[in-house]
């Protein structure tokens, strides 16, 4: 039988797979919570305050996969699984490296290799957030804090940004992994003072206004595969809002042409 026959066209939509990262405290655990039945994977205390479903504190990278193995084989209607923090499960998943090669800290193993050991425990993460998109339909966000890293770009100067605040082999893995790499950030904007002697001085003036950056910048990480503005509010509905705003005009644009 010829292989042409299982070829298949068109769009096929399929639960998203979302990192969102950004500063302490500014709503990335309250955006997950507000997705279609979502239960958190806690690996740090964080969620007192908010209304979720969740399982009891994870202190174990093995918790953390018999976490999801529930997830999979038991029978429940939620539709999201977000794990809260990244942060926390790459301490876990150096803890399991550190006890299976009997080391006190990762750095200990030679030639960086603990920090490879660490890739194959991640992959076994994403396999298992994989299982459950493909056979219980479900969609997954990871959180994730920010950091400021040095950008070393080949074809201009060196720079700063922002960056999830995970090892580089873990963080690039999982960002490739996603549908979607979402910077959490305060509204910034700028404004210019004329000074004494014709000199002007600018400073950046904070809204409080809490946005998410979908596209990436020189100053951040970000990207998605949905056709989102480079920015929309943080909050669950207005990302979803944006990504049927996004399909609407690709309709739009394949009827016209």
């Amino acid at each position: 039988m010829s292989l042409l026959r299982h070829v298949k066209s068109g769009r096929q939509p399929a639960p998203h797979r979302i990192m969102i990262y950004g500063t302490h405290g500014i709503g990335k655990s309250t955006f997950a919570s507000q997705a279609p039945k979502p239960i958190f994977i806690q690996t740090e205390d964080g969620l007192g305050e908010i209304d979720c479903d969740r399982f009891p504190l994870a202190e174990s990278f093995d918790t953390i996969i018999e976490q999801l193995a529930a997830l999979y084989t038991d029978k429940h209607d939620y539709q999201m699984v977000v794990i809260d923090s990244l942060d926390w499960v790459e301490q876990l998943v150096w803890a399991k490296v550190c006890k299976t090669h009997d080391v006190d800290h990762v750095e200990e193993i030679g030639y960086a290799k603990g920090y490879k050991f660490a890739v194959t425990h991640w992959r076994r993460l994403l396999d298992g957030l994989t299982a459950l998109r493909t056979k219980r339909k479900m969609g997954c966000i990871l959180i994730a804090h920010s950091d400021v890293e040095r950008f070393e770009d080949p074809e201009t100067d060196s720079y700063d940004r922002y960056s999830p605040r995970l090892h580089e082999k873990a963080s690039s893995l999982v960002q490739d992994w996603c549908d979607a790499v979402l910077f959490a950030h305060y509204k910034v904007m700028t404004r210019t003072k004329k000074e004494e002697f014709g000199r002007e001085t600018t400073k950046g003036v904070g809204t409080g206004e809490r946005i998410l950056r979908t596209q990436e910048r020189p100053a951040y990480i970000a990207k998605n595969r949905f056709g989102l503005p480079p920015e929309v509010p943080l909050s669950w509905a207005a990302y979803a809002n944006g990504i049927s705003t996004a399909e609407t005009k690709k309709k739009e644009t394949s009827t016209d042409g």
